[in-house]
Parts: C-alpha cells; structure tokens; sequence
C-alpha cells in the first residue's frame, strides 16, 4: 500500500511539474513578445522621425538652434510614462498599461531619432546587433542558470546608482574621459542586469501561477516585465553606442 502511495504521488509530481513549467514559459513568452513589439514600435518611428524633415522640424525650434516645446516633451515623457507605469501599476487595468507601453515605445522612438541623425547608419546597426546578440546571451543565462542572482542583482542596481549619480555630476563637469568611463560601466551593468531581471521575471511567473493569480493581473506582470526588459536592452544599445558609434562628419 505504500509502495502504492509513493508511486501515485511521484506520478502526480511528474504531472505538476511539466504543467508548471509550461506556464512559466508562456508566461516568459507574453513578457519578450510585448518587448519586441515596444522595440519594433520605437525603431519604426525613430526611422520615420530621422527620414522625415516635416516631422522633424516638429521637434526643433524656429529658430533652428535647440529644441521646441514639444520636442523638450519628447525627451522628458518618457520618465513619466516609466514612474506611471510602475507606481500606478495596482490601479491601471491591462488594457490600460498596454496603451500607455505603445505611447512610450512611441515617444522612445521618436526621441532616437536624433540618435540616428547624430551617428552613421553602420554604426547604429553593428550596436544594435551587438546589443542584440548580449542581450540574448544574457537572457538565456538568466532564465537557465541554477545560481540564485540576487546578490548579483543588488550590486548591479548598485551599479546603475552609481552611473545615475556620476551622469548627473558630468552634467557639470563635461568630461570625456568620465563619460567614457560611465558607458563602459553601463555596458556591464546593463548586461549584468538582463541576466538577472530575466531570471526574476521567471520566478515571478511561477509564483503567479501557483498562487492561482487573475488571468488579468498575470497579464499586468508580463506587460511591466517587458518594461524591464526593454529599459535593459536600449540603455545597453545607448551605452555600446556612446564608446564605439562612429559620428557623422
């Protein structure tokens, strides 16, 4: 009768856990491909912006000498969508933080396009791929490491403080030499950062799912995870972008 027992409960694991992880991966799956659409929405209208004079000039002042009003709008309300996002995350419906994730992927973009104005083509396309490639490897570390990443994590978060800080006081300052010293550190901690908020997503999304969480708020998650995950992957592109894009002449 025992040998019974262990034998239907070994059976019943065997059944958990397949099912487990299979929830863990759509949820990991929701997560990049609301990323990859944030991502394909920025490229496109940073494209169009940086093609386009008419709408470009939207974003310069008549005088052609810094930015208009809406273009100092463009640069600035991103912050706000991320601080929106992240706090009013319990009280904003799916659909809601859907919306205003396309909105920022917009605002992102169109803020790039003076990236693409700023550097040559091949440039921003070997970074892009660069980024690209890290941010993969690291992703796919994160989500199959065994080793717990926490401890990595809060050194990491620790890191990006740190370049906050330093960015502001080169505000100042205006050294090369210290900014270049921010974007080699920006690489590493954003690499270091994909690693971990992957494999924190992960063990978000079995939490959920074995806490027999709403369909909506699992949604919700998976929306502010590809925040996360895309803040990742465009600073680090920005950061490869700032030590190796060439200028145009």
């Amino acid at each position: 009768m025992d040998l019974q027992n262990q034998h239907s409960s070994s059976t019943d694991l065997s059944l958990v856990q397949p099912v487990e992880q299979t929830q863990v991966k759509n949820f990991m799956a929701n997560v990049f491909a609301y990323m990859f659409m944030a991502l394909a929405i920025s490229a496109l209208f940073a494209y169009l912006f940086a093609t386009n004079l008419s709408l470009l000039q939207y974003l310069i002042s008549s005088t052609g000498r810094g930015l208009s009003a809406l273009g100092y709008t463009v640069m600035l309300a991103p912050i706000g969508f991320v601080l929106l996002m992240s706090f009013g995350y319990s009280r904003l419906s799916a659909p809601v933080l859907i919306l205003l994730f396309v909105v920022y992927s917009a605002i992102t973009g169109i803020s790039f396009s003076f990236i693409l104005l700023k550097y040559t083509a091949n440039s921003v396309l070997g970074c892009f791929l660069s980024a690209a490639a890290m941010f993969g490897i690291m992703a796919f570390m994160g989500y199959t490491t065994k080793q717990d990443l926490t401890k990595f994590g809060r050194i990491m978060i620790m890191g990006l403080i740190g370049i906050i800080v330093a960015s502001l006081i080169n505000l100042f300052m205006g050294s090369p030499t210290l900014s270049y010293l921010i974007s080699f550190v920006g690489v590493m901690v954003f690499t270091g950062l994909t690693a971990y908020d992957v494999q924190k997503l992960k063990n978000i999304g079995a939490g959920l799912q074995y806490a027999n969480v709403p369909a909506t708020d699992v949604k919700k998650a998976s929306i502010l995870g590809a925040l996360n995950l895309y803040l990742d992957f465009i600073n680090l592109f920005l950061f490869l972008l700032r030590l190796f894009g060439g200028r145009r002449s």
